[in-house]
């Protein structure tokens, strides 16, 4: 298959700590006396009126000032034991901010810091409505005060159990960070509100002793881990962030975060998923200090998160851990469609022309997986999200849409929750958004056809038979074209990810048995062959297999976030000036972190156990003929032809039946898919629909004298 231009990869300074902006045009020669950035974030995508920032300024210069739009915050900073002069803006307004840093002699910089509102948005354009807050807030943003809670580890050993620091046990254990710090285990959990939902925070933390960003308690080794949650829906409401409890990561010094907005199964729109990391990202440097990277984790929901949101938003993770792993929702989700429609064909015989009959293994071979609880676990227990129409969490039954019985109701479908994405469908003016789906062209059961275990008859009363939904989720006999522009929408987004800015992202990949419960293991090789197509290698992808169904290995979660530390610790000792992907192929293999087959319970076996047992099934496109990239949404088109069906037979009427299902032709997976493209890193939605690039990130300028 010809492999897809690339997308050229703009890495901005959303990195793992927005290093110290350089004035345009400055060269080793000749530095600039002072310079004012940003710690933990784009200075244009601030949010909540807060700011880290740092002036870089020789060691020994002469008195320095600094002032926001003429306000004085001089105070504010000063050389911190760190050795940087640093210091916490606060009550920036909304909207650009100019921040300047003069020297007595004239000589300085400013930086334009634009601030958002803590309630959002940032760059995900107009929030989605209606929006229920959760009991306690005080604003229409769903803004409260965050709480603490106090945990700590009992030298008795259990679980973390709550903690009182003004009557603190007698008991407390310590625990030895992964940088040789022996600290209490003791562990405060932060729990507030930004960007209109919950986020939580944990970090070891000893009460009454200072912990700012520039002076850290030892227990925090500026590692950052990110929890996210299973499945993939759409909410109207406010939600509760996944666990961020991890024991054995705490114990080892890392901070734990995580947002609601961040579990798919509350919120599966890339793009609030990626705005609400950034904004919780920032708020963990403004109070800790900067992290060295952050590193994801995750099944399922969880595991599509990590993987969509490191490809369209480079930098946000440097690893990731994805387990059952879906790729994105809207690749995957071409399966469960498939599914939909296959199964309103199989489980109604009425439908069958007379004489077809179809046999449990018939249907199994069109659907592509053995077991048939497959389909049907996947499109019963993962909510209908394409069907406006379906029962939607925060919205009254009686205010979601219908077709005839409530045209102007909320519409509760993944395309509409984002509309900013895709926008409304051309030619209809209806304000409906449009669907990235497609079935036109597709030969359901045509390598059983070939190979002889469908009829012919078989093989074209499904065809003929299996339709396709439109874009209110109802049945419809003819075959389905993806709206415009929402399917090229869908590839620029990386709401389908086609992995073309994966390859400098550390990636294990845990992987258990397919119990036919729809987390199938082809979707780990999905990736894998499309870092391929994309990079010429899959060298960043580890695979990580065990004999537990789904998730591999009971010690897999955390083992894999300690082994993407110290891979990714080997990435910063990399001096050399070389890309960063080759830095990341480089430092795995100083690290020691290679592929792994386990008994389930953490102990190596024999890589031939888990070729036997983490077996790869397929999908009914890849029965049709569609490469395991899995990532061609509405495919290109050949012309129908007898002879591509040799030696099996058709007779005239059956012919004729091909001819009306395909009119234009059927799919050709050697050429890439109608409007598919990598993602454009780093979109916003702030202005427009669709998305354009945010651009450079603003740096520090001289002032002028």
């Amino acid at each position: 298959m010809p492999r897809r231009p690339r997308t050229r990869l703009v890495l901005l300074s959303a990195l793992l700590l927005v290093p110290l902006a350089v004035v345009p045009g400055a060269t080793a020669d000749a530095p600039q006396p002072v310079t004012v950035s940003v710690l933990g974030n784009r200075a244009d995508l601030v949010s909540g009126g807060d700011a880290l920032v740092r002036i870089g300024v020789e060691r020994g210069a002469d008195r320095l000032r600094v002032d926001v739009d003429g306000r004085d915050v001089t105070k504010a900073f000063s050389r911190r034991p760190n050795g940087k002069v640093e210091g916490l803006l606060t009550g920036l307004r909304v909207g650009e901010n100019v921040v300047r840093a003069r020297l007595a002699d004239g000589r300085g910089a400013f930086l334009t810091i634009t601030n958002h509102p803590i309630g959002g948005p940032v760059f995900s354009g107009p929030q989605v409505q209606p929006w229920t807050c959760a009991p306690g807030a005080k604003d229409k943003q769903c803004n409260r005060p965050p709480t603490y809670n106090w945990l700590y580890k009992s030298t008795g050993g259990g679980g973390l159990s709550p903690y009182d620091p003004e009557n603190p046990p007698s008991d407390v254990a310590t625990t030895t960070t992964d940088n040789g710090a022996e600290v209490p285990f003791i562990v405060r959990e932060e729990v507030g509100v930004l960007a209109r939902d919950e986020y939580r925070i944990a970090v070891l933390y000893e009460p009454g002793k200072p912990f700012t960003p520039w002076q850290p308690q030892p227990g925090f080794n500026r590692k950052l881990v990110i929890t996210h949650g299973a499945s993939c829906d759409t909410s109207y409401e406010a939600g509760t962030a996944p666990d961020v409890l991890l024991e054995d990561v705490l114990g080892a010094g890392y901070v734990v975060m995580s947002h609601a907005l961040d579990n798919a199964g509350h919120n599966c729109n890339l793009v609030t998923q990626a705005e609400s990391l950034v904004m919780t990202k920032e708020k963990v440097v403004e109070q800790l200090g900067p992290v060295r990277y952050t590193i994801g984790t995750g099944c399922s929901g969880g595991a599509l998160a990590q993987q969509h949101i490191a490809n369209a938003y480079p930098g946000l993770y440097q690893g990731i851990t994805p387990a059952c792993s879906f790729t994105d929702s809207f690749s995957s989700g071409m399966q469960k469609e498939d599914y939909n429609l296959l199964r309103r064909y199989f489980e109604n015989p009425t439908r069958w022309d007379p004489g077809v009959v179809w046999t449990p293994a018939q249907m199994a071979n069109v659907n592509g997986h053995p077991n048939l609880a497959n389909p049907i676990t996947f499109t019963t227990v993962i909510p209908d999200n394409a069907d406006p129409s379906r029962s939607c969490p925060g919205v009254p039954d009686e205010d979601v849409y219908h077709h005839e019985t409530n045209p102007d109701g909320v519409r509760c479908s993944i395309q509409d929750y984002m509309i900013n994405v895709f926008g409304e469908r051309q030619g209809f003016n209806d304000g409906k958004a449009g669907r990235a789906a497609s079935n036109v062209g597709i030969q359901y059961g045509l390598s059983g056809l070939r190979s002889g275990l469908l009829t012919p008859a078989q093989f074209v009363d499904v065809n003929v038979k299996v339709g396709s939904r439109d874009v209110d989720g109802e049945p419809q006999a003819r075959r389905r074209h993806a709206d415009r522009p929402a399917l090229a929408r869908a590839y620029r987004s990386g709401a389908v990810n086609t992995a073309n800015n994966l390859d400098s992202v550390a990636i294990i990949d845990l992987r258990g048995p397919d119990p036919g419960a729809f987390h199938d293991v082809y979707r780990t090789y999905a990736m894998r062959d499309r870092l391929i197509r994309e990079h010429g290698h899959a060298d960043n992808q580890v695979l990580w297999r065990g004999q537990v169904a789904l998730f591999g290995d009971t010690t897999f979660e955390v083992d894999a976030i300690f082994a993407v530390s110290r891979w990714l610790d080997e990435v910063a000792k990399d001096r050399r000036s070389v890309p960063l992907a080759r830095k990341v192929v480089d430092a795995r293999r100083k690290a020691g972190v290679d592929h792994r087959c386990t008994n389930g319970a953490g102990v190596d076996v024999p890589v031939g156990v888990c070729d036997a047992t983490v077996e790869s099934y397929s999908t009914p496109r890849f029965e049709a003929g569609m490469p395991v990239a899995d990532d061609t949404i509405e495919c290109r088109l050949k012309p129908l032809r007898r002879e591509d069906y040799l030696p099996v037979q058709l007779t005239f009427e059956q012919w004729a039946a091909l001819r009306e299902v395909f009119p234009t032709g059927v799919c050709d997976y050697t050429r890439p898919g109608v409007d598919s493209q990598g993602a454009i890193p780093w979109l916003t939605y702030a202005s427009v629909r669709g998305g354009v690039p945010m651009g450079p990130a603003p740096t520090s300028r001289p002032l002028g004298r």
